[in-house]
């Protein structure tokens, strides 16, 4: 079997959409295979790409990236290159400077574009949220320009494989001066004017205020919930780190096992174990959707005689604030996560009559560049009350471990709505092959009958058909933290739902 423990850092070129609707096209990609335990490149791909539609290189197009209509005339379609893209990426570590919202994106659309099965990769680093988490902002905005001036690597040029190799080099830069820092802390990072263990943080709120535009939250007395003693925060964690390259890995990471003895530390500068560790992102947003669509056609069927087991799950007024406990548990090397329980469970709690405000949305994507399914609901008062208070705990801990994190308030108050609360509600999905399916459990109530749901495709065109906006459903839920890429808060996690008929 062939070797693909190579890590592949890629970067595509594509057209600059100029109207609403406009997809990009890819005018290049390159990219070069890179051993991850001698940090060599193996091998090295460029091509230009002509796009079916010459006339979508705009002027605009042509100032970012300098490639003309002239350029790609006689250079392959995708359709021509698509095999020799799916051998370099498929099964191996995908690297690059923002690729999960740009390259992972572009590369996906380009195969669905021509019918082709996609490539999946075995782990992703985004270096852009990994420097920007790790290195701090000591090099500006962190896109790549301000990095390689940062370290004199001279000027980003915009093509595949200049790019691609200069974010090699940027990486090993920012790696071995992380690395340095964490050998002798105290006198290394004495005299530097951001901790490498710390981003800047932007807009950083307390208790009293929140974000612009995001409302306010309701007050909770400190004493009227137990909050655990932190055993380190994260800044004291990196320092006191054995482990000179885990200022790198992102805190919102699951790994199993936690404790490490000096004779089973792995390898610091194997990025095969670090990529494999830096899978899973968790994204937020504060931004208003568009209405659902219409109800489309769908294979999805009803199985008879469903059960649903809700004894777990506690409504609002049922949840005692004084017996929700916050915690923070040990997460990997140091790195903590907050555990949110009540009465020493993990609080699940359980939302009747909620009214879809928005229906799903699939803006966000997961380290791999795969939708991300969620959806927004109008909030009762109660529902509201318990979220705003938790919400405040969970920031001020989550303040007190040293994070700079910008705290998203998981209640969404819009300027002039402030009457109209929602929550969005996080379906969670696994790979199952080459397919994404989500694991919330989803019913229909019909009169005194309630059957659970079979979908047979799992897209987004069946869900579509049932969460619309205007549903009326139950929500059973858990709640969850996050701390990712500077933005923190509290995210809802669906485990069941069931919707009511019409």
């Amino acid at each position: 079997m062939e070797d693909r423990s190579e890590i592949v850092f890629f970067d595509v070129e594509t057209t600059i959409p100029t109207r609403t609707g406009q997809r990009y096209a890819l005018l290049e990609f390159g990219a070069i295979l890179v051993c991850p335990r001698k940090l060599v490149e193996k091998h090295s791909y460029s091509t230009l790409v002509r796009p079916s539609d010459l006339s979508l290189i705009s002027t605009l197009s042509v100032r970012c990236n300098g490639i003309t209509r002239d350029a790609v005339t006689s250079a392959p379609t995708f359709a021509d290159i698509a095999d020799k893209v799916f051998d370099i990426l498929h099964g191996r570590i995908w690297a690059g400077h923002n690729i999960l919202k740009f390259d992972c994106p572009r590369i996906r659309e380009a195969f669905a574009g021509i019918n082709k099965p996609e490539p999946e990769p075995k782990g992703t680093i985004d270096t852009l949220t990994l420097l920007t988490e790790r290195f701090g902002r000591r090099a500006g905005n962190m896109k790549m320009a301000s990095l390689a001036t940062y370290f004199g690597l001279g000027q980003q040029i915009h093509r595949s494989l200049d790019d691609v190799r200069m974010n090699f080099e940027v990486l090993k830069y920012c790696a071995t001066v992380l690395f340095l820092e964490s050998s002798l802390p105290n006198i290394l990072t004495e005299n530097s004017w951001v901790s490498p263990n710390a981003s800047i943080r932007r807009g950083r709120t307390n208790g009293n205020t929140t974000p612009e535009g995001m409302g306010s939250s309701i007050d909770t007395p400190s004493s009227s919930v137990k909050i655990e003693t932190p055993m380190k925060s994260v800044a004291e964690a990196h320092i006191q780190s054995d482990n000179p390259i885990s200022p790198l890995v992102s805190r919102n990471v699951e790994v199993p096992d936690l404790l490490e003895t000096n004779s089973s530390r792995p390898d610091p500068l194997n990025l095969v174990q670090f990529s494999a560790e830096v899978r899973e992102s968790i994204q937020s947003d504060d931004m208003e959707e568009e209405p659902a669509s219409d109800s489309r056609n769908s294979s999805v069927s009803t199985a008879t005689g469903g059960h649903i087991g809700y004894t777990d799950f506690l409504e609002p007024n049922n949840i005692s604030i004084s017996s929700v406990s916050l915690s923070l548990s040990p997460l990997y090397r140091g790195i903590q996560k907050i555990q949110i329980l009540h009465n020493n469970a993990e609080l699940q709690v359980c939302s009747r009559c909620l009214k879809v405000r928005f229906g799903v949305s699939t803006r966000f994507v997961d380290y791999a560049g795969r939708p991300r399914l969620s959806f927004v609901v109008d909030a009762s008062s109660e529902l509201c009350q318990l979220l705003d208070a938790i919400d405040n705990l969970a920031q001020k801990l989550t303040e007190d471990t040293g994070s700079m994190s910008e705290w998203r308030p998981v209640v969404n108050r819009k300027p002039g709505f402030m009457n109209c609360p929602t929550i969005r509600l996080n379906l969670p999905i696994v790979v199952d092959g080459n397919i994404c399916r989500w694991v919330t459990e989803i019913y229909q109530k019909e009169s005194s009958t309630t059957q659970k749901l079979v979908f047979s495709r799992f897209d987004v065109a069946e869900l579509d058909s049932v969460i619309t906006q205007g549903t009326i459903l139950d929500a059973y839920f858990s709640v969850d933290s996050y701390d990712y890429q500077q933005i923190a808060g509290i995210r809802l996690v669906a485990k069941k739902l069931v919707v009511h008929s019409s």
